[in-house]
This record gives C-alpha cells, sequence and structure tokens, in this order.
C-alpha cells in the first residue's frame, strides 16, 4: 500500500516536473514581445480613450506611432506638450498646427424660425427623426439640444440662445462632437483661421431668407471682394480655402447678412453692419 502511494507521488511530480518544462519552453517561443518605445509611449498619452485620434484608444495610437504607422502628434486631446515627449521617444516632427472645432450655424432663438412646438427628448439625433427634420424652419441648422455638449469630455461646448457654441480654449480637437452632430454643421478648422462663413445651409438665398436671418444668401460677393481667391460658392453656400485666406476681412466687410465671421485675433478686420449688430456665436 505504502509504495502504490509513492509510485503516485513519484509519477504526479515527474508529470508536474515536465509540463513545468514544456510551458517554460513554451512561453519563450510564443511569447509576444513588448516594444520598450510603446510602453513608454502609452506612459506619455493622457489616458482620455477618446478615439480623436482614428484609433482604438490610446492603446491603439501607442501602438500605431512606435510602429511608425501615425506621427508622434496623433493625439489631439495631448496638444504640443504630449507630443513634444513622444518625439524624444521615437523622433519625428511635430505638426504646429492646432485644430478646433467650430459650429457653422448662427441661427439664434431669435435669427432662426421653428415652424412648429417640438415636444420630446432633448436630443439632437431624436429630434433629426422628427417630421421635417426637426423644429427649426432651416434644415440645415443647429438643432440646440445638446448632443455635441453631451459628448465633449472636456466641458467645452455649451447651448447659447439655442446654437451649440465651442470655448476654443477647452477644446481638445478630439472630434466627438463632429460624430454626435446629426447635421454635420460642427468641423475642425485651424486655431488661426482667419474668415469662417456661420452657416451650413446649402437652399437658395429666397428660401433661406424665409427661415434665418443669419444664414448665407450664396450671393458671392464675398467671393469677388476676396483678395487671395480663397472664397468659393458651391450648392449656395460660400467655402473658405483657410490655406489661403489671410484673414483680411473684406469678405465680412461685403456680406450683406453679416455670415462671415473674422476672429479677433485679426484686429484689422473691418465688420459688416450687420456683424457689428450682432456679433457671431462662436466668437
Amino acid at each position: 500500500m505504502g509504495a502504490s502511494i509513492l509510485y503516485a507521488a513519484a509519477v504526479i511530480g515527474i508529470v508536474g516536473i515536465l509540463a513545468g518544462i514544456l510551458l517554460g519552453v513554451a512561453s519563450e517561443k510564443f511569447k509576444v514581445k513588448v516594444d520598450e518605445k510603446e510602453i513608454k509611449v502609452r506612459e506619455a498619452l493622457p489616458g482620455n480613450n477618446c478615439g480623436g485620434c482614428g484609433y482604438p484608444g490610446c492603446d491603439g495610437l501607442a501602438a500605431a506611432i512606435a510602429k511608425g504607422e501615425a506621427k508622434p502628434d496623433a493625439c489631439p486631446v495631448g496638444g504640443e506638450a504630449v507630443a513634444k515627449k513622444i518625439v524624444e521617444i521615437v523622433g519625428g516632427e511635430i505638426d504646429s498646427v492646432r485644430h478646433v472645432a467650430h459650429v457653422k450655424c448662427a441661427g439664434t432663438c431669435e435669427k432662426a424660425k421653428d415652424v412648429y412646438d417640438y415636444v420630446g427628448p432633448e436630443d439632437c439625433q431624436i429630434a433629426a427623426n422628427a417630421p421635417g427634420g426637426g423644429p427649426k424652419g432651416c434644415s440645415f441648422g443647429c438643432l440646440g439640444y445638446g448632443s455635441c455638449k453631451r459628448a465633449c469630455q472636456f466641458d467645452a461646448i455649451s447651448i447659447v440662445d439655442g446654437v451649440a457654441v465651442v470655448d476654443k480654449d477647452k477644446c481638445k480637437s478630439c472630434g466627438q462632437c463632429v460624430l454626435a452632430c446629426p447635421r454635420h454643421i460642427i468641423e475642425m478648422v485651424p486655431e488661426d483661421a482667419g474668415a469662417i462663413v456661420e452657416c451650413n445651409s446649402k437652399e437658395f438665398g429666397k428660401d433661406v431668407k424665409a427661415v434665418c436671418s443669419a444664414g448665407c444668401i450664396g450671393c458671392g460677393l464675398c467671393a469677388k471682394a476676396c483678395p487671395k481667391q480663397a472664397i468659393t460658392v458651391e450648392n449656395n453656400l460660400a467655402y473658405i480655402d483657410q490655406e489661403k485666406c489671410v484673414g483680411c476681412g473684406l469678405c465680412a466687410k461685403e456680406c450683406p447678412v453679416g455670415v462671415i465671421h473674422v476672429p479677433a485675433a485679426y484686429a484689422q478686420q473691418v465688420m459688416s453692419p450687420a456683424q457689428e449688430e450682432a456679433p457671431a456665436a462662436n466668437a
């Protein structure tokens, strides 16, 4: 009896030793090599996991940067400070142009007409599926129910007089507000952008004026006034090429409805009478 127990114990011991050896060999053979650069890059990233970089969280971005598939400044939340740390780890260059969210609508409650009283959840995604795409007469304008505000992790968006307004100092360029807007009126623009058209309507001028006093009527006066040929009118809406725009403000001066906004940084600009009476919401 005693011999049987000793024999069984010996067998189990031998099996355990063999299993340990096999596991050790397998772990060495199949182990996943961890890139030290990837670990350091991940430690440098802010950890918000917002997805604004286009990768699945900070882990995905760290792996992409370490492999050279993404630029050192690919994290919009971390900004230049984080980018500099990453450059020290992997090398490369930094794109110094910071982008911020901008709402292409100046149709406040006073300027943009509602065609009916909306009764339902205050959510843009839901309201956009209501009759007519929502209560606002302009089917291209901001609904003002705050889907973008709720999507922003950084408290950079507020709803003012029925229109979303971005605090550019708080904006981290993550792009979540862009994804949250069902009407696609939020875009990322260079922080130092010159003139910006605060409208997204593609309707004819007469139809625009019928529902909003702050909408682009596609007259083309801004394009004619631009000395840099930075403005084109497509589908009844003015577009400004930021790479060509120098912020001279001549377009804003000529705009009959004051829908072109020139940031305060370009202090030499002369605003149109319409803008002087009603400053832009996204100033």
